[in-house]
């Protein structure tokens, strides 16, 4: 068996009997087997790395918990001032159609623990009306969040003073199928994106591996 290391960002669309097939973005490795005598080509996929955060229950948040769930993940922070309100306006709508689907879960992530306490998510979330058994405020460690963002979801997270707020971070919302492979990256602050997001989300809930 040998494996062929390939850094390449997937953004093809492929159709099969008139149905869309989603992406699959990130690093893929090709595997070559020899089965029977014969090559076989396999790509295997980057997924999103284990984590451990606290959600805003107070209560560990880690791969279990995706484990076979479709789900939905963004970065903000509680005080920002800028693109955070339109982007969980938006969220909120694609929450609300999933709200109670044992198969759809979201992932909210601070990037700023130190004010975003796991009693302030939780506020944060009751004034949004959202259920923490399917949709979790996730706080911990700065770096590992920071870490998580750029290589799990392809994200931009950081601090920087000259920005208002004192963050800087992609407004992107993240589809995750239920491999924890990134299936789509779409504008959090898009009405027009939101409604794609919920197409693909039906999508991954008929897809057949």
């Amino acid at each position: 068996m040998k494996k062929l290391s390939i850094s390449i960002l997937i953004t093809i669309f492929i159709f099969g009997c008139g149905n869309k097939k989603l992406p699959i973005l990130g690093e893929r490795a090709v595997e070559i087997k020899i089965i029977d005598g014969k090559e076989v080509v396999d790509s295997i996929y980057s997924t999103v790395p284990n984590f451990s955060l606290i959600n805003q229950d107070g209560k560990v948040t880690n791969e279990n918990t995706i484990k076979d769930k479709i789900y939905v993940a963004d970065f903000f922070f509680v005080t920002c001032p800028t693109i955070c309100p339109r982007m969980k306006k938006n969220l909120l709508t694609i929450y609300k159609k999933y709200e109670g689907n044992p198969n759809v879960l979201f992932l909210s992530h601070t990037i700023d623990p130190d004010h975003d306490s796991v009693s302030v998510l939780n506020d944060f979330a009751n004034r949004l009306g959202a259920n923490s058994k399917q949709w979790l405020f996730l706080t911990g460690n700065r770096d590992s969040i920071y870490q998580l963002a750029a290589k799990g979801y392809y994200a931009t997270a950081l601090p920087d003073s000259t920005e208002p707020g004192g963050y800087v971070h992609s407004g992107g919302i993240i589809l995750v199928d239920k491999k924890r492979r990134v299936r789509g990256i779409y504008d959090g602050t898009s009405e027009k994106d939101a409604d794609v997001l919920i197409s693909d989300i039906e999508i991954l809930l008929n897809e057949k591996e």
